[in-house]
């Protein structure tokens, strides 16, 4: 009887809304402060941030889909 050992993922999980949610808030904030001319700063992290959750929602897409199957 084998017993296949996954280590313990030390990541945060966030629910997936809160992800969908937290996305279209940066990428409106991107949006403003480009069109607004504000600061380049504060538009890269707006930017950045909706990477991170980008990048979140497409590992949890991958996760799911590899414990499903």
């Amino acid at each position: 009887m084998s017993h296949e050992i996954r280590p313990t993922a030390s990541r945060i999980r966030v629910s997936r809304p809160v992800l969908w949610l937290l996305l279209a808030v940066f990428m409106v904030g991107n949006m403003v402060s480009n069109t607004a001319g504000l600061h380049l700063f504060l538009g890269v992290g707006f930017g950045l941030a909706t990477l991170a959750c980008a990048a979140a929602l497409i590992v949890q897409h991958y996760d799911r889909r590899r414990s499903d199957g």
